[in-house]
């Protein structure tokens, strides 16, 4: 028989145990670099600079034919990111003694990249820099490698180190040191680097991403993270958790998709639907395919697509792309919802809307964008912030599957975050 304290003891180490399966890290929300760009009164110079649209700079890969190469060392790499609308970020350490950097966590890309203290770039010195010689556990890989961003090419080389993310420890994780940053989007940045958190087949660097480290060193008991993004304003932004789910955080059941092509959490999107009047994907018997990114905040679709959807809601086009909503009318704006494995997901006006301040005057911003990637690897919708804030999602690689469910009301409140290992 077991007596009462051996009981309690028992309990404690399966409290314990259960704990260190998950790593939690805090998110921080901060204002994007379209909005710091706009308070300085450059967005227009910017985006002019910058077109065609920063979506499809992005999702460049899916297009049939590739036209923009960088090519270092027999090495081919094309890939287009755009973070000006990201703004939730987590905090990672690298090397021994520990050196903190802040990271977009992107669902959207694999590769892990900071500034080097090499770099020449002005965005370098605006950011945290890795300093190799400071470190006693870094391992020089010798390759170099290059992303190809929409304001240019972020040019790096490779290395080896320990990587803490949140209060686990990755050994002799790759990862980029950038040496040269292109474009002003970064030097307005509030992000040292990015952390890319897709399949391994998007990967610009040779080696293991993060998350496939952590599977492969054992870190975690089940090969599976989540995301509860708190748009409400404040400068908490949520929570990245690593191994599990948060189950306070949502209300069952879990709706799962299946990942349709792995690179990109890939699902099928049966249809969009606006307050009953208008449908997108539903004329086809695939439906659409969605991108869930979390590296992304607007929410992007197919052009034509997309203008109904604007015209429908009252949105006015500006000269340089975005879309304005009068902000009186908001409340009485349609809901649009995304119907994924017959579980419709509606968004309303307050929700889908983006808030600024400018000059002590409130402007509002539709949260829809154009996207245009050509069959066969479109038509394809991008679900980022604006639509992952409202959910829990869930990003299971043991099976190859997102997951999504409604928030609790105990994830409408900041949370106190502990770390459990």
């Amino acid at each position: 028989m077991v007596n009462g304290s051996m009981r309690t003891s028992l309990i404690l180490l399966a409290i314990v145990g259960f704990a260190q399966s998950l790593v939690r890290v805090p998110l921080s929300r901060l204002p994007s670099v379209r909005s710091r760009l706009r308070v300085a009164n450059q967005l227009d110079e910017f985006l002019r600079e910058h077109q065609p649209d920063v979506f499809s700079r992005r999702y460049a890969q899916c297009y049939p034919a590739a036209q923009h190469y960088l090519r270092m060392g027999g090495k081919s790499t094309e890939r287009l990111y755009n973070f000006m609308d990201a703004q939730f970020f987590g905090e990672i350490s690298l090397g021994k003694p520990e050196q903190n950097f802040t990271v977009v966590f992107d669902t959207g890309s694999t590769d892990l990249w900071v500034p080097s203290s090499y770099c020449v770039s002005q965005a370098c010195a605006m950011h945290h820099k890795f300093k190799a010689f400071e470190s006693s556990t870094y391992t020089h890989d010798g390759r170099v490698f290059g992303i190809h961003y929409g304001s240019g090419h972020l040019l790096g080389v490779m290395a080896r180190e320990e990587l803490k993310v949140g209060s686990v420890m990755v050994q002799n994780q790759v990862f980029g040191e950038a040496v040269y940053e292109p474009g002003f989007s970064f030097v307005l940045a509030q992000f040292d680097g990015v952390l890319g958190m897709g399949f391994p087949q998007l990967a610009e660097e040779l080696g293991s991403p993060v998350f496939d480290s952590m599977i492969a060193q054992g870190l975690l008991d089940e090969p599976v993270f989540s995301f509860y993004l708190n748009n409400n304003g404040s400068g908490f932004g949520g929570e990245l958790l690593f191994g599990g789910v948060d189950e306070t955080l949502f209300v069952p059941p879990i709706n799962w998709a299946p990942v349709t092509q792995k690179g990109y959490w890939q699902i099928r999107l049966d249809a969009v639907k606006v307050q009953g009047a208008l449908s997108f994907c539903y004329r086809s018997t695939k439906g659409c395919q969605a991108i869930v990114d979390t590296g992304t905040s607007l929410i992007g679709g197919p052009a034509r697509d997309v203008l109904l959807l604007q015209q429908f809601i009252g949105a006015t086009p500006t000269a340089v792309g975005e879309y304005l909503i009068d902000c009186v009318r908001i409340s009485s704006l349609p809901v649009v919802s995304f119907l994924i494995n017959n579980v419709e997901y509606s968004l309303t006006g307050e929700q889908y809307i983006r808030r600024e301040m400018l000059n002590n005057k409130e402007i509002c911003f539709s949260g829809f964008q154009s996207i245009d990637i050509p069959s066969p690897a479109g038509p394809v919708w991008i679900l980022g912030d604006v639509f992952l804030s409202q959910f829990y999602s869930i990003y299971d690689r043991g099976h190859n599957r997102v997951g999504l469910a409604h928030l609790s009301g105990r994830s409408q409140i900041p949370l106190q975050i502990t770390s459990y290992l």
